[in-house]
Formats: structure tokens, sequence, C-alpha cells
């Protein structure tokens, strides 16, 4: 019996779900079964996550309050210290800058995105996102696997353990983090978990002279090079096998064994793909590539572009590392520290969502912008503002999405949700949802419980889909 006709008798449960997976093994474009999706048809062929570390202020961003105009300088917060905030509430503070309606849908927006003001239109928003923790490790593991704990795959590994790899000669999930550093938790929040290990997010510094380490072999070894090269993989190729035949349960065996594999193909495939001098004078303008603010994140955005046009499903671009400084960790100066990080990331991703309208990419590509909570609506240390998990902002745009709509708000101050409240899970299962995966079918047996990327929660946001 052929090895795929085995898999189409076996496929039930456990191998029904990686069925996709190791069929798109042995494929080197991409499926052709695309819209057919794992559970029900598919309207998202890849995604592409901004995360901004440290937790971005909703109300100096995308939601707008002018009550707290009216009541700035009155201390109308609790009493105490709630858990998680780092010091006592302050007065109501106004956001320093200005808002105004942008596009036909009416969406206020801040002065500090001028760039993303221009695209309303195109994308929807979550005006009304919650956290279980005012913590940023919680709350990073939280927005990336539904979990405030380590040990829990995050949301690139649960849709590459569903669909598999799209192309053999790149990663099927690859992480940009921020040239300063990684984010909280550091490389937690693009685990595997108990996933097999070749899950995991690929880790790729975009800044360095060689975005792949050790990639090729070092100059000075040229005898390492050609058919001497190709020989030295296949040895290595056949002592692992034989190696893995008595310890076929260790999933990082198997990680290893297919790291090598997916090197071999990344020696044609990544010189061209993280070439960005390949890309027009005019996009790399538009990517603000030409300029020091905005030439990490914005050669990040176009490298994201550049990886998911040739065959990567699932990439992340983060924004600021962890700690106190050069990230959305706003405590000491809204007015001093917001400007700086937000014009960091503006034009970028304006451009990165223009480019892919412009590549016809929007048909079947998922643009998510997000953050571990909110801040408050009272004043930290004079003009800062602490962390709050009781509301955020989420927009997605692109395949799916019914652009230039919002769901759900927040109350007055921006302080807690008042209607249409969604947690992580509900966005999780919303992007499954575009992605042909039902979230509550999507599951794992790990220490005698089928786990779920949603655990025992979640539902699809209708509201914002097309």
């Amino acid at each position: 019996m052929q090895r795929r006709e085995f898999l189409y008798q076996g496929g039930g449960g456990f191998g029904g779900l990686a069925l996709s997976s190791l069929l798109a093994a042995d494929d080197v474009s991409p499926r052709a079964d695309f819209n057919g999706g794992l559970h029900h048809p598919a309207r998202v062929r890849r995604v592409i996550q901004l995360f901004m570390t440290g937790g971005a202020s909703p109300m100096d961003t995308f939601d707008y309050k002018p009550e707290l105009e009216r009541l700035h300088g009155e201390k109308l917060g609790p009493a105490e210290k709630p858990e998680g905030f780092t010091a006592s509430p302050g007065a109501l503070m106004k956001s320093p800058f200005a808002f105004a309606r942008y596009g036909e849908s009416g969406r206020w927006v801040s002065s500090v995105f001028p760039q993303q003001a221009q695209c309303v239109d195109d994308m929807a928003f979550l005006m009304a996102m919650a956290s279980k923790t005012n913590v940023h490790g919680p709350g990073t593991y939280m927005m990336n696997t539904g979990f405030i704990l380590p040990g829990f795959p995050c949301l690139g590994a649960w849709t590459s353990y569903a669909l598999g790899r799209l192309v053999d000669n790149l990663p099927t999930f690859v992480v940009l983090p921020d040239a300063k550093g990684l984010p909280y938790n550091q490389r937690g929040p693009f685990s595997s978990g108990f996933l097999p290990a070749v899950h995991q997010g690929t880790v790729i510094n975009a800044g360095a002279n060689n975005p792949v380490p050790d990639l090729f072999a070092d100059p000075r070894f040229e005898f390492a090079r050609g058919r001497a090269d190709q020989s030295a993989r296949e040895l290595l190729h056949e002592m692992n096998h034989a190696h893995q035949q008595s310890r076929r349960d260790d999933a990082r065996l198997d990680a290893r064994i297919r790291s090598y594999e997916l090197a071999a193909g990344m020696q044609l495939s990544a010189p061209e793909a993280f070439d960005l001098s390949l890309e027009s004078g005019s996009t790399h303008t538009a990517y603000g590539l030409d300029d020091a603010v905005t030439e990490d994140f914005g050669r990040r955005c176009l490298l994201a572009r550049r990886l998911c046009e040739r065959g990567t499903r699932f990439v992340q671009v983060w924004s600021g590392p962890q700690g106190a400084t050069g990230n959305w960790d706003n405590h000491a100066s809204i007015p001093k520290e917001l400007p700086p990080i937000a014009r960091s990331v503006d034009l970028p991703i304006a451009a990165l969502l223009r480019d892919l309208k412009q590549r016809g990419l929007f048909e079947d590509t998922l643009l998510i912008w997000t953050t571990e909570f909110g801040r408050t609506p009272f004043a930290q240390g004079g003009e800062g503002r602490d962390h709050n998990g009781g509301t955020f902002v989420t927009w997605m745009a692109g395949a799916g999405i019914k652009a230039g709509t919002a769901y759900g708000a927040s109350d007055d101050w921006g302080y807690q949700t008042a209607e249409g409240k969604t947690y992580c899970y509900d966005l999780h299962a919303t992007i499954l949802h575009l992605m042909g995966i039902d979230h509550e079918r999507l599951t794992f047996r790990q220490n005698g419980i089928d786990r779920r990327l949603t655990d025992v929660h979640g539902h699809v946001v209708k509201e914002i889909l097309s």
C-alpha cells in the first residue's frame, strides 16, 4: 500500500489532524486544496501578526474617549491599588494627542498613527478586548497561547500542526523579533509547547548580515561546499534516521531531522527571500527603510510580505523588547514615550497593508495588529499610564474580514469593557475559523486531556467577518 493511500484510509482522529501536514510534506509548491480547509472551506491561506510588546494604550491610539477630556484631573479611580497595577491610580488623564475621524467608516484615530488612519476602511476593530491579567509575562502568554502559564503551544504552532507547510524550502512559522531584543518570556510566546517540536517558531534576526546563521559553510572551509556538502547531508540523514528508529517517541529528534532537511531547502530559497535589495527603491521608501526610526520594523514588515509570498504560512512581527524602555510599556510619560514607538511602526504597517492589497495577497492573507493588554485612564507618576487588562484594541484586515467595521466597546473612560467583550479565545477562534479550522475540533491529547488553543472557551466573532 502506498503512503498516501494508507494515510487516507487511516485518516480519523489524530491521524486526520496530522494528515494535511504529512501530505503537505510531499509537496514543493503551495497546496492545491487550499480552499478545502481542515474542517470547512478556508478564507485565509497565510497570517501576518503584528504584536506591540508592552501594552499599547487604547485611549491614545484607536479608542477615543471625550469623557476623559471633561473629567481630566479628577480622582475618580479605585481607592486601593488593584492587583497587577504597579502603583496606586492617579487622577483621570485625557489623551495628549488629537483625535480625528477617518475614512467612510468614520473611525477615530489618534495623531500618533497618521498612516494607519488612512487605512481604517480596510480594517475591522475589536474594541473590547480583555485579558485575565495585568502582568506582561502572563498577558503575553495569554494572547499567544490562550493560557497565562508557560508550556502551551502558541497560535502559530497550532496552525502549523493543523495545516502543515505550504512549501518545503521555507519555515511554516517564522518569528521576526525587534532588533532591540526578544519580547516578554523570551522564546516562550512562539513555543510549540506539548505539540511536536517541529511546529515551534523559527526565529529570524532580520537585521543581521546572515539572518539564518550557519546556513552555509564558513568561507574558510571551501571543501564543505557543493557535492561534499550534499554528501554530508545524505550521510547525516541516514545516521539520524537510523538513530530515530529506537527513539520513535522523541519529538525533539524528529524536529532536529526536519530542521536539517529544511536548512538544505533554504540554501536554495533563503538567499533570494531575504535579499531586500531585489525590491524597488520606491518599495524601500514606502516601508521606511531609508529612515532610521522606521528602518528596523519596516525591514521586518517587508520581509514578512516576501516570506508569505513565497509560502510561509504564519509570520509574527514584534515591536519592542521586554523591559521598561523601547516598547509600548509607557509608565513614565505617554506624551514622550508613545510617539517614538508609534512612529517606528506606523508607516511600515500602512505600507504592508497597501502592498498586500496591490499584490493581490489580501485575497487570502490575514493581517492582525494586537498587544497583550491596555493601559489605565488614570495617570501614573504625572503623565504615564499603568497596566490594564480591562480593555484594549485589536484590529484585523484582509481575507474574510468585513472592512470598515467594529465590534464591542469600552466604557466612557476606557477602563473596562462595556459591550461585546472578546478575549484571546475569541480572537483565536476567529483566526482559526478563517483558516478553515473549527477551534473546538482542533485538539491534542496531553496528560489525559484533549487540549485546545482556546481551552474550554471561545466563539467566532462573526460580526467582523464578510
